[in-house]
This record gives C-alpha cells, structure tokens and sequence, in this order.
C-alpha cells in the first residue's frame, strides 16, 4: 500500500482505530483520538464492517472505475496487441498501422504489458587467453583530436566565443595505433597523422620487430573490419612472409578484441584525457613519459635544454637523461647510450620501457610507445634501474629502463 508523506493512518492506525469503536468508543472521541475527522472514522469503521472485520478490507482499494462504457473493444485491443507484437513497433507506428490514436494504443499496449520491449539477455562473458606470448596479437587504431588551446573539458567554457572556429584551428586528428599481446599483454604503440594503408603495414613490420627483439613471435594478429585492414595488400602480403594467420571480428562485436580496447580505454583515461594540455603537442610529448601513480621520490618532468642541444629541436628530445622514478639504484648522472648524452643518443638505438614507453630519440616522429602491465614477465638486467609505486595500494607497477 501506498503512503504519502502526511498520512494520519497506516494499516496498524487503522486497526487501532476500528478496534477502539469496537470496544465501545463513540466515532467523534475515536476520530479526535487518532487526530482525523469523524468522516474518516465512519470510512474505516464501515469498511471494518463490510469486509467481515477483517484486515484485508483496510487495505486501500484501487481507484479506477467500475464501469467504463468508452472502453475499447476487447477484439480491436486484441488486433492493436497482434500488430505490436508482430512488428515490434512502438505505438506511433502501430497507431498508424491500425487507425487509433497514439494515447488509446499506449493506453491499451501498457494494459497488456507489452508497451515496452523485452530487455535482451545478455550474453555470458567470454574470456580467453592463449597459452603462450605471440599465439594472439590484438591490434586497432584510436584517433585523438589535436587542438591549439584546451577546450571545454578543461576551462569549462563553452560559451558561444569557442564555436564557429576558423578552418585553421580545426589541426585534425592523432591516430594512436596499438598492438596488445595476448598473453603477456606486451603493447606497442605509435603516434601518426592517419591511418592509411601503408602507415598501417609499416606500423605492423616494426611492431613485430619489437616483439622479436622481446622474443615474442607473432602467430596471430586480429583485427576489426576496417578497410586497412582487410584491404591491404601490402599487409596480407607482409603477414603471409612471417607466417602470420589474420583473424578479423564478427561485425558490430569489438568485444571480441577487447583486450586492445580496454588499452584504448586506459589510454584516454591515464594519458589523453587525465591530464591539462596546453595543446595536442604537449600531450603527444607527455605519451613516452607515462603519469606516475604516487611515486616513491618526487620527479621533475619539465628539465632545461642541453648546452649542446639545437634550440629548434623539442625541448623533450634527449632529454631523459636519467631514469625517472628510480629506487636505490638511481644513477646520478646520465650514462652513454642513453638519451641523456646527445652524441650517443643520436647513433644509439631507442630507449624502452617495458613498463611504460619507448623514444626515439633521433627523430620526433612517430611517437614509438611500449607498454606492458605488471603482468609482463621479462627479467630486470644488470643496469636497469627500476621502482614501484601503487594506485590504492592494490596493484603495483614496475618501470623498467635500460638501453638496448
């Protein structure tokens, strides 16, 4: 039963109530006792009487009438019903289709239970791993909009001065093409300014020599329907030199690649859209320099350019001059080989973290991103320097640096 918030008389009120006239005390004293009107203590007596005293007949009654002579027929409701079930088609469709109006066929399909769809069961969750790292690499593409000034999601400004910009400020997009390892869930990613057939197949050749330098041999490589992909010649030609079985995903079911969408996911939340960018530039150099999660020792990110460094060069270019977030065995100044000495860096080959990111520190483009989670299982070698650090004290993560 329904109460609203001033209610005098619950169902325990109103059997008190009846109760007390039963034992002799007149409506007026019981009414004046229960703080309700004579009227409403003659209602509950009577209907105590009539329903053979009773509790269920203190019960609220409905309150729709007993006669509706306005009432559609019983066979034209049938033919309405008939028509939604057939169909599936909401009750303007169905209006249309039998010749009443809207409201008498909403009326109608909410009489039968039938005015909203069945909610579609879901499937279980299937979840899968191969055995061994390279049996399945799963790999797609994310584009991320490039901008001169932070937008709306940050100023929180979207007054009408931000809106019909001029063709200049619209730079385009960053495409973010990843590759997950199934097992070890090993990712390689890079920066690039589309995603066209031959990006895609050069993308894809040094992914897998980034994998072979790791010891993981790809045998599988999924991927969706995407015209680059199923398309390109140049990819089928390079899969079929290493050997490598394309698998693409049932239309409309990215879940079945849902490990590199969950990377994606990760991605946007950790890096793109975690933190303030001035521009996409800043937020493209922040990709290699993942965002700690409370890290053991303070770190500066932002360092000066080196005395032997070009000014027109980006201020970031070799300038990882020691591991960031070390432990104990943090080095104190920067060792040959690696992005901190200028000479070496530009004859070396690129830095990678297996936990993080990989620079190329002799050319700016494309942005060459490793990443692994904890579960990576490839052993820290002598000069590495490594730390952790937490995220709620749950998970940890390790940073791994070392040259090649």
């Amino acid at each position: 039963m329904y109460l609203h918030a001033n209610a005098k008389l619950g169902l325990a009120g109103r059997c008190a109530l009846v109760g007390a006239i039963d034992q002799g005390m007149t409506l007026k004293a019981a009414a004046a006792a229960f703080s309700v009107s004579p009227a409403t203590a003659h209602r509950w007596w009577h209907r105590w009487l009539d329903g053979g005293r009773q509790a269920s007949a203190l019960l609220d009654r409905s309150s729709r009438p007993h006669r509706s002579p306005r009432l559609l027929a019983p066979e034209l409701q049938r033919r309405i019903c008939a028509c939604r079930r057939q169909t599936g088609w909401g009750p303007r469709l169905v209006a249309g289709a039998t010749g009443f109006a809207h409201s008498t066929v909403w009326k109608v399909l909410k009489r039968a239970g039938i005015s909203r769809r069945t909610p579609i069961v879901k499937e279980p969750a299937n979840r899968y791993e191969w055995p061994c790292p390279g049996d399945l690499l799963h790999m797609d593409v994310c584009s991320y909009a490039r901008f001169l000034q932070p937008g709306h999601r940050v100023t929180g400004d979207r007054s009408q001065s931000l809106r019909g910009r001029s063709v200049e400020t619209r730079v385009g997009y960053d495409y973010a093409h990843a590759i997950v390892d199934d097992h070890s869930r090993l990712a390689y990613v890079e920066l690039h300014d589309d995603e066209k057939a031959a990006t895609v197949t050069g993308f894809i050749e040094r992914a897998l020599t980034f994998y072979a330098e790791h010891g993981i041999v790809g045998k599988r490589l999924m991927t969706d329907n995407a015209f680059t992909y199923v398309k390109n010649r140049s990819l089928r030609e390079l899969l079929t030199h290493h050997g490598i079985h394309h698998l693409t995903t049932e239309p409309y079911r990215p879940r079945t690649n849902g490990k590199v969408e969950r990377f994606h996911q990760t991605m946007s939340r950790e890096w793109a859209y975690g933190l303030s960018y001035r521009s996409h530039h800043q937020r493209n150099q922040a990709l290699p320099l993942a965002r700690p999660l409370q890290p053991d020792t303070p770190t500066q990110l932002t360092r000066r350019p080196a005395t032997n460094q070009p000014r027109s060069q980006r201020p970031w270019v070799g300038q990882l001059a020691a591991p960031l977030f070390c432990s104990n065995e943090r080095r104190t100044s920067p060792q040959p080989g690696y992005a901190g000495n200028q000479s070496n860096a530009a004859q070396s080959e690129p830095l990678y973290a297996s936990a993080t990111a990989t620079v190329d520190c002799a050319s700016s483009s494309p942005l060459d991103t490793a990443v692994t989670s904890s579960r990576s299982r490839s052993r820290t070698t002598r000069g590495e320097s490594t730390a952790n650090w937490s995220r709620g004290g749950t998970s940890r993560t390790r940073i791994r640096w070392r040259p090649t």
